[in-house]
């Protein structure tokens, strides 16, 4: 894969830098390992789903960490989990630690993560402060300037 030299656009866009570590740090992620699979689906306008293949891992080796912008998932397979007494002929099934990052907008919360038939689904939702939403201004309207000054000389 082909990577990208993002530097004369940090020359001259102010206030994008979050973007360009976005786009930088993601390139170096497609380029490297792709396990677990997973799915980004949208529920609803203000409603996101995560949904990753975890086959073999128990809910007390998955770790959920969200923090601001950031949601990180990871599993770590205990070498005591692992069974020694099984002489495979073929292993198709990874059953190996992982850690997956994902970027997220500003005001995206995790809701809820739940993990049944080796599918962990992670729920986000996006909750804007009223302050920050858009709202309708009222338009207003006044009297000409040439009505105002007649009212004011009519008052002298």
């Amino acid at each position: 894969m082909r990577q990208v030299d993002l530097t004369p656009f940090r020359r001259s866009a102010i206030g994008f830098d979050r973007l360009f570590d976005m786009l930088e740090t993601s390139a170096r992620q497609n380029a490297g390992d792709n396990y677990p699979p997973f799915n980004l689906e949208r529920v609803a306008e203000d409603r996101y789903r995560i949904t990753l293949a975890v086959a073999g891992f128990k809910t007390g080796e998955i770790d959920i960490t969200a923090q601001q912008n950031l949601l990180v998932i990871s599993g770590r397979k205990t070498e005591s989990e692992k069974d020694e007494n099984h002489s495979f002929l073929h292993v198709g099934i990874a059953n190996r630690s992982f850690e997956r990052r994902f970027e997220l907008a500003d005001f995206i919360r995790v809701e809820d993560a739940t993990l049944a038939d080796g599918l962990l689904t992670v729920e986000l939702v996006r909750e804007i402060p009223e302050a920050m939403k858009p709202k309708k201004i009222a338009v207003k309207t006044s009297e000409p300037s040439d009505a105002i000054e007649h009212r004011a000389a009519n008052a002298a």
